[in-house]
């Protein structure tokens, strides 16, 4: 269910999924910044905010029912995979976790990339 127009919304599934890892793409960032080995998670923390940012444009283009959505939501599970490759480098929690929601969102938004 769609939450301004009260229509069943297709896309509700991934939007959520995005969002969801976009939250714990912000929280990883934060935590990943004050690990004692910052130096060495430059590309991770680097892929952490542009995956972020992906998830949360991929999440805005599905509630309006954007005309790229497909092609966005594909792009999105490209950085997805591998914002999860480089966190899973990583043997801390937040990394961890971090990891696993870009996985699952990666899978939500190759589905709605092939409807």
């Amino acid at each position: 269910m769609s939450v301004a127009t009260m229509t069943t919304n297709k896309f509700q599934t991934c939007i959520d999924e995005c969002n969801r890892c976009s939250q714990a793409c912000y929280e990883c960032f934060k935590a990943c910044l004050n690990e004692s080995d910052v130096n060495a998670r430059k590309n991770c923390i680097s892929i952490l905010v542009e995956c972020a940012q992906m998830c949360q444009m991929s999440s805005s283009l599905m509630s309006m029912n954007g005309q790229f959505i497909k092609d966005h939501c594909q792009l999105c599970a490209t950085t997805c995979d591998k914002c999860a490759q480089e966190c899973s480098m990583f043997k801390d929690e937040h990394c961890q976790k971090c990891a696993q929601e870009c996985r699952t969102c990666a899978n939500e938004c190759r589905k709605m990339a092939g409807i």
